[in-house]
Order: structure tokens, then C-alpha cells, then sequence
């Protein structure tokens, strides 16, 4: 997955939405404590910065070192590079010790992972019993009918990843062996909604640091060819203004206890 956005880490970083602090004050309220949380496949540290404001501290991994080079440096975050999969010794130098984590959270990222062997390492490093894992992602962002239906058109080609079918699916169908928190009632997903002020260029911009886009650009296919940038300004002027827009990002989310 990584592999897809090394190219433009810079951009990736100044496009990506932020999440909203309902999320995190949610996720952080089915915490017995605020100790340790490992944000894994932090990107550029989105997720891992409101989780310092509330976790004492946060471990933030990624595969990618040029992802985390343009991670904002908080006091009471340790970015560290990982591989993909690791033993268990890694995982106690690079992450933290075993039962030793409160939460570990997963941003638009969990259907990229190999499932069976990262969830041992989740249940390894949590807290028994009461420790949390969230994963969320995020759908198609939402500007007006036109720009919608232009992005799923982007997105609806040969070169789109089957993994995400659980993005259109909000995560509905994934595995996910953990159980329901007593106060949320079950594992979810749960939605919530975030937003940001785009302008036209810094929404194109945002297109080329998706994944099936990076996908495409390396098997030699342009998916933003002129037309389809001319599409997509048409669109984006279409409802009355040519400048800056809100853009939502519906979030949904999934989380559970790790148990016994």
C-alpha cells in the first residue's frame, strides 16, 4: 500500500482531510485509560496527532519513511518506520511490549493489511481485556451531484485495487474478530463526517495521491486526462461558484475490545 503514495508523500500530507475530534473523543471514551496508543499506518500523522492530545503517548508507524518525514513532530509521538509484517521481537522494540497498549487505531488504511497476521499482532500488544481496536475509513468525497458522479466515474476502471470493496462496503464485510464495547453496543461501523475548504486545484491535487490513481500512473494509464480535468472544472463551477467549496469526507467506524 505504501508503495502507491511514496511519490507524493508532500502532497498526500496537504491534501488528506483531518479528522474530526468527535471521532477521537468516541474512540478514546471506550478506553478504560489514555497510556499508550499505537496509530498504525499513520501516513503523515493525521490520526496520531489527535490521539496525542488525549494518550499520554502515541507510537506512530508506517512502512513508508517518506510518508513519515512529513509527519508534524509532536512532543509525545515516536514516529518509527516498520515493515509490513513483524516478528515478535520487533514488534516489542519497535512498538511497545506485550499487553502493554490501551488502543491501536487504523486510518483508511486496514484493507490494505494482511488481516490474520496483523490482527495477532493487535491482540499482542493490547491490553487485556478491556484494550480497543478502530479502524475507519473514508468514502467518496461528496462536493455537489456533478464532481460526485465524475469521482465515482474516476474510480470505476480495471486498475482499481479489489481491496477496495471494502471501502464501498464502509467496512461492513470485513473481518473483524473483536468484540463490542459495553457503552457502544456493538462494533459498528459508526459514522461520523469530516470537512474541508478545497479549491479546485487542491481537490485535482488530492485525485493524484489516491491510490488507483498512483495504480494506474504506474501501469502507464492516465486517468486525469484533459477531458477529464475539464470535466471535473465544469463540474466544480457548475453550481454557481469557481472557488473554494466544502468538501465532506463521510467517515465510518468500526471498534471493539481485544478480550480474553
Amino acid at each position: 500500500m505504501a508503495n502507491f503514495f511514496i511519490n507524493q508523500a508532500k502532497q498526500y500530507a496537504e491534501t488528506r482531510p483531518c479528522y474530526p475530534e468527535q471521532l477521537f473523543q468516541f474512540i478514546s471514551s471506550m478506553t478504560p485509560s489514555h497510556d499508550l496508543a499505537w496509530d498504525v499506518g499513520t501516513g503523515s500523522g493525521q490520526a496520531a496527532r489527535s490521539l496525542a492530545k488525549i494518550y499520554k503517548n502515541v507510537v506512530a508507524t508506517d512502512t513508508s519513511p517518506t510518508q513519515l518525514e512529513n509527519a508534524t513532530k509532536v512532543p509525545n509521538i515516536r514516529y518509527q518506520h516498520t515493515p509490513p509484517i513483524m516478528s515478535t521481537a520487533e514488534l516489542e522494540e519497535k512498538v511497545a511490549a506485550e499487553s502493554s497498549v490501551d488502543l491501536v487505531t487504523v486510518a483508511q488504511a486496514l484493507h490494505w493489511f494482511d488481516l490474520p497476521k496483523f490482527y495477532e499482532q493487535v491482540k499482542w500488544v493490547l491490553k487485556k481485556p478491556n484494550g480497543v481496536f478502530a479502524a475507519w475509513l473514508y468514502t467518496f468525497p461528496e462536493v455537489n451531484n456533478a464532481v460526485d458522479d465524475l469521482i465515482r466515474r474516476f474510480y470505476d476502471n480495471p486498475h482499481r485495487d479489489p481491496r477496495r470493496l471494502l471501502v464501498d462496503d464502509k467496512y461492513n464485510s470485513v473481518d473483524f474478530p473483536f468484540e463490542a464495547v459495553e457503552r457502544a453496543g456493538s462494533t459498528g461501523p459508526f459514522e461520523f463526517v469530516t470537512e474541508r475548504v478545497m479549491e479546485y486545484d487542491e481537490y485535482m491535487t488530492y485525485l493524484t495521491t489516491t491510490s488507483v490513481y498512483q495504480k494506474a500512473k504506474d501501469n502507464g494509464t492516465e486517468l486525469l486526462t484533459a477531458d477529464m480535468v475539464e470535466d471535473f472544472r465544469r463540474a466544480w463551477n457548475g453550481d454557481g461558484g469557481s472557488g473554494q467549496k466544502v468538501v465532506k469526507f463521510p467517515i465510518y467506524l468500526k471498534i471493539g475490545r481485544v478480550g480474553k
